[in-house]
């Protein structure tokens, strides 16, 4: 039973394509430039992308599962083909960010939001994988670290609960062969929060050297963000970020709760990448 892997470039997509592969699982890696894939032997790769329908037929032909990233564009078409196809299961990469209350004008609130919807109005079964914060975002500050730099943040004391991407790949490897979260919504986060300033504190202690941090405007912050991504999501990420502060990061399900098996921490995270801090 082909598993169609989507974001095979991207960790979680990649992450979750290695574990398949390595258990015997026939998967195929998708990607708008397939050509450029670096995939195990063995492993097919096939063009996918969803604003261009003309690539839907030959990439879901055999297919029976996906594990979709979320992109709004053209996820309707695509839908109707894996529908047409055969598919009898999607496990999504969503995000915690639909269950905000203003999801539906939250850019990254909608982008994931939309995606989900057109996967519930379907007759696809689907699972919903909802990580929160990831320890991955933390990469953002490796740039002023490695240089012996302050991290800048403009709400330092915000407390997240940050989950290892592996953790994340673990749990849609499990949706994908086994029946125990077919059909579910599951909101994932790490084991334990932390504040913004606590996981630089890890950071510094994994180095072996101080980081400091450093407090801006909110429109600093911005400004500093707008450069790495859309306006609209630097302004989305920065008030998720205000919320956390006054409103802790409830802990949701975890490989403890789902798989019975113990959380990799953020410090695990950190000192796994370690060298990613190291030089400017």
């Amino acid at each position: 039973m082909t598993v169609l892997i989507t974001g095979a470039r991207g960790q979680i997509g990649r992450a979750v394509l290695d574990r398949l592969h390595a258990a015997g699982r026939p998967v195929r890696a998708a990607s708008a430039r397939p050509s450029g894939l670096d995939v195990p032997a063995g492993v097919e790769r096939v063009e996918l992308a969803l604003n261009r329908p003309d690539t839907f037929a030959a990439s879901l032909a055999g297919v029976r599962q996906v594990f979709l990233y979320p992109e709004p564009a053209g996820i309707d078409a695509f839908v109707a083909a894996a529908e047409a196809a055969g598919v009898e299961h999607v496990v999504l990469l969503s995000s915690a960010a639909v269950l905000s209350p203003d999801a539906e004008s939250d850019p990254l609130g909608s982008h994931h939001l939309l995606v989900e919807r057109a996967l519930t109005a379907s007759a696809l079964p689907a699972t919903l994988l909802r990580p929160d914060a990831f320890a991955s975002n933390a990469l953002g500050w490796a740039h002023p670290i490695g240089a012996g730099l302050p991290v800048q943040l403009p709400y330092p004391d915000a407390v997240l609960a940050p989950i290892h991407p592996a953790d994340v790949a673990d749990v849609a490897v499990a949706a994908l062969t086994g029946p125990a979260l077919r059909g579910r919504a599951v909101t994932l986060t790490g084991g334990r929060r932390l504040t913004l300033r606590e996981q630089v504190g890890v950071l510094s202690e994994v180095l072996g050297r101080p980081v400091p941090v450093e407090t801006i405007t909110r429109a600093e912050a911005e400004r500093q963000l707008s450069r790495f991504m859309p306006a609209p999501m630097a302004n989305s990420l920065l008030s998720f970020w205000a919320t956390a502060t006054t409103t802790p990061t409830p802990l949701a399900d975890t490989t403890r709760t789902l798989l019975d098996t113990p959380e990799r921490t953020f410090h695990q995270w950190a000192a796994e990448h370690a060298a990613a801090f190291t030089t400017a």
